[in-house]
């Protein structure tokens, strides 16, 4: 008879590589989800900055910012409530509203009641509730980039 090794690994070597996994995982793991993070919040500035861009040019075409009433709907389509754009572009201002990152529309409130300045534009977070800290934290035009609450 002939004596047959048999090929394959020990369960002390298969405990070391996934003692080794586990490791690199917990040290990987948070900086990814870190720069993820940090994509949804550049996201939300970049949407801020097409939107106010539309909210400048819809101003400068009809004297005025659109109403809270109103919303961020009347860059898309000219809307039904006083005051009525007299000059609105053909194809609106915006092709459509982007959504946050968390999926949910901008908040807008016109005249502003957070900021100094004429509009109000700010997104509840990943939690959908005022307030909140890190990803649940609020995010407005009127805040500085990076800054929560």
């Amino acid at each position: 008879m002939s004596s047959q090794k048999h090929a394959g690994f020990s369960l002390i070597e298969l405990l070391v590589v996934l003692v080794i996994l586990g490791l690199l995982v917990s040290v990987v793991a948070p900086n990814v989800l870190d720069q993820a993070d940090k994509a949804r919040v550049q996201k939300v500035q970049a949407d801020f900055k097409a939107i106010e861009t539309a909210l400048k040019i819809y101003r400068l075409d009809n004297y005025l910012y659109p109403t809270s009433e109103q919303g961020l709907e009347a860059l898309v389509d000219k809307t039904a409530i006083d005051p009525i754009p007299q000059n609105f572009k053909k194809n609106g201002y915006l092709d459509d509203l982007p959504l946050d990152p968390w999926g949910r529309a901008y908040l807008y409130l016109s005249p502003a009641e957070y900021g100094d300045g004429e509009f109000d534009l700010y997104s509840l977070g990943a939690d959908g509730l005022a307030g909140g800290e890190d990803q649940s934290a609020d995010i407005g035009n009127w805040k500085e980039e990076g800054e929560g609450g």
